[in-house]
């Protein structure tokens, strides 16, 4: 039975091994695939919705107007006039009279996910057919624009998107963040890419057509669901249709302090997850390298096994995090934030394990159940 369970104890190093394959060889493949394309410059409309005000609000909104593009227009939707982001936009159309900004007041639509019902208003306002949306509290540069849509020069291809780093670390809190980012979840991505291709979007940053978000009914098909990023790349791919995922990222400010909202914000991710993908959510279960390894000593207490296993995981871990985050993503200082991978794993475990018990998600003061794929309210506070 030790075996057995020192076997299972192993099967972590399988899937770091195909992690570090998958990210050696995305990073090789499409990178040459990105520098190979021709300019693709079709007129855009950048739609933002907006819910109050993120840190940096006029910064992250100010990198749009600062395009190296030829032809294009940023239409932000805010909930109503006493919105607190909108002296910071009318602030931005005075800044840059040149750059075509316009502000739309209201989605016109009773939905549970404000921030889609407020798309599904920016997409029938668009003045144009290719579309580039983005989160609020986004930072880009000059080049932007030119990535993200240059993909849709393929009749293929129906959405693209990409990785996003923060744009300032200030505190230990956003290190580990970071490093969970680096270290768990794009290579997750990255797995699932290798395995079966491209089937979700990253929600800071998605561009498609207006034609290809028709295709299935648009964003007011999914305005009471939530993970509508997830939900726009797979519904695309099922249209028969590629997602890109741009060996590229944007930059996000960090709106999190306390090691407590951190904790919130992944379990709020995790739980959605669990609705969405119950099977994938379950095999996490063999990515947590941590447990396993702990578990391995406990039951086979030796050098040989400690060597083994925990300094295997930490080698492996080590080597992801690199990989993805110096090597592909090209950030600075990761190897000062390796001491935080096992903080991170350890904290990652216990939210998945929390996951099961919760019933209810909470997301900007409301509490929300989900049935059946679908946002239900069960009560908020401010």
């Amino acid at each position: 039975m030790r075996t057995v369970f020192l076997g299972i104890a192993a099967i972590p190093f399988i899937y770091y091994g195909l992690a570090i394959f998958s990210c050696l060889r995305f990073f090789r493949t499409t990178r040459r695939e990105s520098d190979a394309e021709e300019p693709f410059l079709p007129p855009i409309s950048n739609l933002k919705p907006v819910r109050g005000l993120d840190p940096g609000a006029y910064e992250n909104f100010a990198s749009f107007c600062r395009q190296d593009y030829p032809n294009y227009e940023i239409l932000f939707c805010v909930g109503d006039e006493s919105d607190p982001a909108m002296p910071v936009l009318d602030r931005l159309k005075h800044d840059f009279p040149d750059i075509e900004i316009r502000i739309v007041v209201g989605s016109g639509r009773e939905a549970t996910n404000d921030k889609v019902a407020k798309l599904a208003r920016l997409v029938e306002e668009a003045a144009y057919e290719h579309l580039v949306i983005s989160d609020s509290d986004v930072r880009v540069d000059p080049t932007y624009l030119r990535r993200l849509i240059a993909p849709l020069a393929s009749a293929k291809v129906g959405a693209a998107t990409c990785f996003y780093v923060p744009t300032d670390e200030t505190t230990w809190v956003q290190r580990l963040q970071d490093i969970g980012m680096l270290s768990d979840f794009y290579p997750g991505i990255l797995v699932a890419w290798q395995l079966e291709g491209v089937k979700f979007a990253l929600g800071p940053s998605i561009s498609t057509t207006r034609s290809y978000l028709r295709e299935f009914g648009g964003y007011a098909s999914i305005e009471n669901k939530p993970a509508d990023d997830l939900l726009i790349g797979r519904l695309i791919a099922e249209q028969g249709r590629e997602v890109v995922l741009l060996p590229y990222a944007i930059s996000t400010v960090p709106d999190y302090q306390s090691l407590r909202e951190l904790f919130l914000k992944r379990l709020r991710w995790i739980t959605v997850m669990r609705h969405m993908r119950p099977w994938g959510h379950l095999g996490l279960v063999f990515t947590l390298g941590l447990p396993w390894a702990l578990l391995a000593v406990v039951l086979q207490p030796s050098s040989a096994v400690a060597a083994g296993y925990l300094g295997g995981y930490l080698l492996a871990r080590s080597v992801l995090t690199l990989l993805v985050g110096q090597a592909g993503l090209k950030q600075s200082g990761v190897w000062a934030k390796l001491l935080y991978i096992p903080l991170w794993d350890a904290m990652a475990t216990g939210i998945w394990l929390a996951s099961f018990a919760r019933r209810t998600i909470r997301w900007r003061g409301h509490d929300y159940a989900i049935v059946n794929g679908e946002l239900i309210p069960s009560g908020s506070t401010d």
